[in-house]
């Protein structure tokens, strides 16, 4: 059953000068509950977009979405508000999504708060605790500062943040852009390891066709704001049949030392 359905979703922006760029055009997809449907193509081709447009991080101008049943575009900012919980979101950018003056256990713990229906102060600190140790970080990190955290551990709160919700949905934009080789293979470690414990359904974004091709289900190639090729990694990354594809897969890297060893990988939080 499909957990998340675009259907004909539009995006426009308008330049400084006055310009206006089709972002996201007419892009229609699902996804079944569980999976991770990787989407990749080159900068500028609406990926990001079309990621902040499926949790109204941006408004679309039209189309519709549907996230577990329930069309997003429909709710009033309270109720989108308390329903977000259920869908959230890993920036590309680690330290830039997080608030240098708040304690690493004020970031996890602002989900709940906005949600509101998670309790006391002491209860919410225990699930911060226990969401940091899903993610390899221990209690100790709860009063430190970002500033004060490696890329990888920074990373990791990023994501101890969108699941202290218990989320069913995670976008994750560019996840290990970031981060160094050795660190990205344990980060995606951990992330496949918790989406199989906690069955979540993911949107990964990326450019990195090596990482989509190990770490994704299905695969979506996006150009010019357009899905241009929808299917299997195996089939969309062996044996592409649209011609941007094609070129895309020409100009990829090599495959990774660490691409094929993703599932295997132990995780290496304290140091990462």
């Amino acid at each position: 059953m499909a957990i998340i359905e675009v259907n004909d979703l539009r995006k426009t922006f308008q330049t400084p000068q006055g310009r206006k760029v089709l972002a996201v055009d007419g892009v229609s997809f699902s996804v079944e509950a569980g999976e991770c449907l990787g989407i990749i193509g080159e900068s500028g081709s609406g990926k990001s977009t079309l990621g902040r447009l499926l949790l109204r991080l941006h408004e679309a101008d039209s189309g519709s979405i549907l996230l577990d049943g329930q069309d997003i575009r429909a709710l009033v900012p309270r109720a989108l508000r308390k329903q977000r919980r259920h869908w959230q979101i890993v920036f590309q950018e680690p330290f830039a999504s997080l608030n240098p003056r708040l304690s690493i256990q004020q970031i996890v713990e602002e989900p709940l708060i906005v949600a509101g229906t998670y309790g006391s102060r002491t209860e919410r600190r225990e699930r911060v605790a226990r969401t940091l140790e899903e993610v390899g970080l221990s209690a100790e990190f709860l009063d430190r500062r970002p500033a004060n955290l490696s890329g990888g551990q920074q990373q990791r709160v990023g994501i101890a943040r969108s699941l202290v919700t218990d989320p069913s949905i995670v976008v994750l934009d560019e996840p290990t852009a970031s981060l160094d080789l050795t660190i990205r293979a344990s980060i995606l470690r951990m992330l496949g390891d918790l989406q199989r414990a906690r069955g979540l359904t993911y949107l990964f974004i990326s450019h990195d066709i090596e990482t989509v091709r190990n770490f994704c289900s299905r695969v979506a190639v996006m150009h010019h704001g357009r899905f241009v090729e929808v299917g299997t990694a195996r089939d969309v990354l062996e044996d592409p049949q649209q011609p941007y594809t094609q070129r895309l897969m020409a100009a990829a890297m090599p495959p990774l030392p660490f691409a094929a060893s993703v599932g295997t990988m132990s995780t290496q939080a304290g140091n990462s």
